[in-house]
This record gives structure tokens, sequence and C-alpha cells, in this order.
């Protein structure tokens, strides 16, 4: 089972390398699945450029296709997202867009963090990933910046914060095993 922490914001500065770098550090130590790192700004996707509807599957661009090879294979997804203007990021939004089929029938669960711990960035990834055809996962993580980062910048967990991702993972790898018949038809 192979399980992406998607590293959710291309910003400099960002919180969200910290944010997921705790997250793959306590899943390293789980032996459920494999669990990887996927840092949306390793790939240099530009805003969707695809002249056709990504749920044809018909990917005339190179950085989409590469795109394609690395969420492919994947069963589940933590997504690491920050909450901008009340929503979630354009980077992390322009990537998941840029394809479909490779989304389905995945489970898919959430870390978010601002200033009220990224909640609605999460409720509208839930509709997204509901159009996706993704199981998202109850269990979720939600860090405020008035309690889990020093001054907006430094990150610092907290037990409980620990806790509630350890129920992210185990929903997650659950869900994305359940899904897997769905996946292999």
């Amino acid at each position: 089972m192979r399980i992406a922490i998607i590293v959710g914001s291309t910003r400099p500065h960002r919180n969200a390398r910290t944010v997921a770098d705790w997250v793959f550090e306590r899943a390293r130590g789980r032996t459920d699945a494999r669990f990887e790192l996927v840092d949306i700004a390793d790939y240099g996707l530009p805003l969707l450029d695809e002249p056709l509807s990504p749920a044809l599957g018909q990917y005339k661009k190179e950085h989409t296709r590469r795109w394609a090879e690395v969420i492919k294979p994947i069963d589940g997804f933590v997504f690491v997202t920050p909450e901008y203007n009340h929503s979630v990021p354009a980077a992390l939004k322009n990537a998941v867009d840029y394809l479909y089929a490779e989304w389905n029938n995945k489970s898919v669960g959430f870390v978010s963090y601002g200033t009220a711990g990224g909640t609605r960035a999460v409720e509208a990834w839930r509709l997204i990933a509901a159009e996706l055809q993704m199981a998202d996962v109850r269990a979720q993580v939600f860090l405020p910046f008035g309690t889990s980062f020093d001054e907006h910048m430094k990150f610092t967990p907290s037990d409980g914060a620990a806790k509630a991702l350890d129920k992210v993972f185990d929903q997650v790898v659950a869900w994305a095993g359940a899904l897997r018949p769905l996946r292999a038809g």
C-alpha cells in the first residue's frame, strides 16, 4: 500500500513543507503502508494548460504526464493544506485539477493549518474530493496559527495533533485497502 503525503503550497517561506516533514516523520514509524513525500513545488506545474478535460486522460503536456505517473500508483493521500482566503491554496488545487482518473477510488485525509486551523480549506477539499471519486476520511488534523505555530512561522505540534494524525493515518490506510478492488477493476 502506498500513501503519499502531498505538500500543498509552493509559497516562499511556506509552512506546508515543515508540517509535511512532521507528518512524514510520524508516518515513517508505521508498518501498514509505505509513505512517501510528494512536494508539488518539485513539479513546476504552470496554471492548468492542457487543451482537453483531464477526465479524458489524453494528456498533451510532458509536465502533466510526469505528474500523472507520480499520482497514478498511489493508493491514498494525506494532503497538507494551508487555508488561503477561507479556501484551498491555488497551487494545490491547480495540481489536483491536472488529473482525474489518477485520483479516483483512493482515500484522502487532511492536515490543515491557518488562522482557524484550515477548517474552511478542508470543507472545500471534501467537495472537490467527492467530484474526483475520492473517499475522504473523517479523522483530520487542524493546526491553528495561534496554538500550533510561534509567530505564525515556527511549527510546534501538540501531543493532541500527533494523536489526531495517527487516526488520519489509520483511516487513510484502511480506506485505501477497502477501495483496492475498485482500483483494480
